[in-house]
């Protein structure tokens, strides 16, 4: 892979292909590209990916009304996870959220992704709840995470 820095920007419509790629190699349950798409015409929703150069390494997906925010779906190319793209992805996004007025995130993340879980509570992001059988492919508990507005 280049040198080239990691930036992260706004999806655009030629990102889909990517970001459906990415989708599909990270979750048993992959969005389809129509509800990608639908999101990135969204006014309310946040659509972000990280590139290096032209490719597209991760993508972050989520909305904020008013007072409140959600993380709908993060990702990260398997060819370059824990290699600090998922926290990008995640920074670029607090920065969004904590633009005033600010907003109270939310997520869902599997009980079992510890490395997930640990990214989120560097973040401020504390245990708030737990939605039984959540996630399928394989079913598994969500466990709801919280941060509330910085800045």
């Amino acid at each position: 892979m280049s040198d080239a820095p990691i930036t992260v920007r706004e999806a655009q419509e030629e990102d889909l292909d990517a970001i459906v790629r990415i989708e599909r190699a990270s979750f048993g349950d992959p969005w389809s590209a129509t509800s990608f798409r639908s999101v990135l015409e969204s006014e309310r929703g946040y659509v972000c990916v990280a590139v290096r150069g032209e490719l597209v390494l991760g993508y972050c997906i989520a909305w904020k009304v008013g007072d409140e925010a959600e993380l709908a779906n993060i990702a990260v190319d398997p060819a370059v996870r824990r290699s600090g793209v998922g926290a990008r992805l995640l920074d670029d996004l607090l920065l969004m959220v904590d633009a005033p007025p600010g907003a109270t995130l939310y997520l869902e993340v599997r009980a079992s992704n510890a490395a997930a879980q640990a990214l989120y509570r560097s973040r401020g992001f504390e245990a708030s709840g737990r939605r039984k059988g959540y996630y399928t492919h394989p079913t598994e508990d969500a466990l709801v995470m919280r941060r509330p507005p910085h800045g």
